[in-house]
C-alpha cells in the first residue's frame, strides 16, 4: 500500500462527500493507493479551517492556488463553482497532477472543450463526477442492456427532477443567476450522462428550456427552472428528458425507463436499491415487471454489504468513484467517465439551448 496526498478544493456538499469518500475507501475496496486528506481550501481562511478540523485533513488553504502548488498533494478533487473548473485544471495539469472534476465540466461548452484539451496535451489523469450512475442496481441494468437482455432499446425516457426552488417563496441564491448555476447546468447533466451511458451517443435533440418563477425576492432569476427535449439517439432509439428543481414532492427523481424489443427496466433513485425488470418470454398470464432488490451478485454492492436487499447509499456512490480514481491514477490510464466524457454531455445541453434559440431539431457533433 501507498499513500497518496489528497487535496480537495472545496467543503461544501461535494466536498464533505469526497472527503467521507478518501478517508473511507482504502478499507471498503482494498485501494493500492491509500489517500491521505491532506489540504483542503475554501472560499475564504475561516471556511477551510473550519472544514478542516471537521473532515480530518491534516492542513487548509485559504486559496487553491496554494494547494495546487504544495508539494504533499498529489491528487486534486474539484468541488468549487463551475466557473473555477478550467484554470484549477490548468494549474494543476502543468504539474502533472491527476484531477477529478465535479459536474458539469466548466461553466461553458468552451471551458470543457479546454479541459479536455488540456488533459490531452499534458496526459493527466482525470475523471469527471456522474456519482448516479454508479449504484449497484444502475450498473446492473447498464449491463443488462449491453448483454441484449431486453432486446434492441426503441425508446428512453429520462428525467432528474426535486424540488429545492418549487416554493415561489424560496429567496435568491447562488442558484439563481449563472447559466451553470440553472437546472441545465445542475441536474440535466446526470441524466444526459445516464441516457449516453445507458443507450449511447444522441444525434439530435428539440428542447425547451424556461424559468418558471422569474423573481425571487425581488431578485431577478437568470437561469432556468426547467427544460425537457425529444431526442434521438444514434442506434436509432427515441428519447425524452426532462429536467427540474421546481417538481413539488420530487426529492431525487433521478428516473429513467428503457423499452426494447424483448423487454424494459425501469429505475428510480429514491428506492435506489431496486431495478424493476420486464421480459418478454414466458406465457402471457406471468408476464410482469419484477422488482430485483440489489445484493452481492450486483456490481460494487459486496464490498459495503453481505446482505442482499440491505442496501448501499448516496455516500456509497462517491465511495465507488474515488476507487476508480485511484486505480486510474495507480495505472495512469483515465478510466470512465472521463474530461471526454463530460465533454459529450456538454455538447449535448449545448445543443438543446441552440434548439431552443433556434426553435427546431439541432444535430449534435460527437465527433
Amino acid at each position: 500500500m501507498t499513500d497518496i496526498g489528497i487535496g480537495i478544493i472545496g467543503g461544501g456538499y461535494m466536498g464533505k462527500a469526497h472527503a467521507v469518500a478518501h478517508a473511507a475507501v482504502g478499507a471498503v475496496f482494498g485501494t493500492t493507493l491509500r489517500p491521505r486528506l491532506e489540504m483542503v481550501a475554501a472560499s475564504s481562511p475561516q471556511s477551510a479551517e473550519r472544514y478542516r478540523k471537521a473532515f480530518g485533513f491534516a492542513r487548509a488553504a485559504s486559496d487553491w492556488q496554494t494547494l495546487v502548488q504544495d508539494p504533499h498533494i498529489e491528487a486534486i478533487v474539484i468541488a468549487s463553482p463551475p466557473e473555477t473548473h478550467l484554470e484549477i485544471t490548468r494549474a494543476a495539469a502543468a504539474l502533472g497532477k491527476p484531477v477529478f472534476c465535479e459536474k458539469p465540466l466548466g461553466a461553458s461548452i468552451d471551458d470543457a472543450e479546454a479541459m479536455v484539451a488540456i488533459a490531452k496535451d499534458t496526459g493527466i489523469v482525470n475523471m469527471i463526477g456522474f456519482n448516479y450512475i454508479r449504484t449497484p442496481a444502475s450498473q446492473f441494468a447498464r449491463r443488462l442492456i449491453a448483454d441484449g437482455a431486453i432486446g434492441d432499446v426503441t425508446w428512453f425516457r429520462g428525467e432528474h427532477t426535486e424540488d429545492f426552488y418549487a416554493d415561489p417563496d424560496t429567496p435568491a441564491s447562488w442558484r439563481s443567476s449563472g447559466e451553470s448555476n440553472g437546472t441545465m447546468g445542475d441536474l440535466a447533466p446526470h441524466m444526459v450522462n445516464a441516457a449516453l451511458a445507458l443507450i449511447g451517443p444522441i444525434g439530435a435533440v428539440m428542447a425547451d428550456i424556461e424559468t418558471v418563477h422569474t423573481s425571487r425576492g425581488g431578485v431577478a432569476v437568470t437561469n432556468d427552472d426547467q427544460a425537457q427535449f425529444m431526442c434521438r439517439f444514434a442506434n436509432g432509439a427515441m428519447g425524452h428528458l426532462y429536467f427540474s428543481r421546481v417538481a413539488t414532492g420530487r426529492k431525487m427523481g433521478y428516473i429513467y425507463e428503457v423499452t426494447g424489443t424483448k423487454g424494459a427496466i425501469r429505475f428510480n433513485q429514491e428506492d435506489q436499491n431496486a431495478l424493476w425488470l420486464y421480459k418478454a418470454d414466458g406465457p402471457e398470464a406471468e408476464r410482469g415487471f419484477r422488482q430485483i432488490l440489489t445484493g452481492p451478485a450486483h456490481p460494487d454492492y459486496l464490498p459495503f454489504c453481505q446482505g442482499p436487499g440491505h442496501g448501499t447509499g448516496y455516500q456509497d456512490q462517491i465511495i465507488i468513484e474515488a476507487r476508480d480514481f485511484l486505480e486510474a491514477i495507480a495505472t495512469g490510464k483515465s478510466r470512465w467517465p472521463s474530461f471526454r466524457d463530460g465533454l459529450e454531455v456538454s455538447r449535448v445541453l449545448n445543443a438543446a439551448r441552440r434548439s431552443k434559440a433556434d426553435g427546431g431539431w439541432t444535430c449534435i457533433d460527437n465527433a
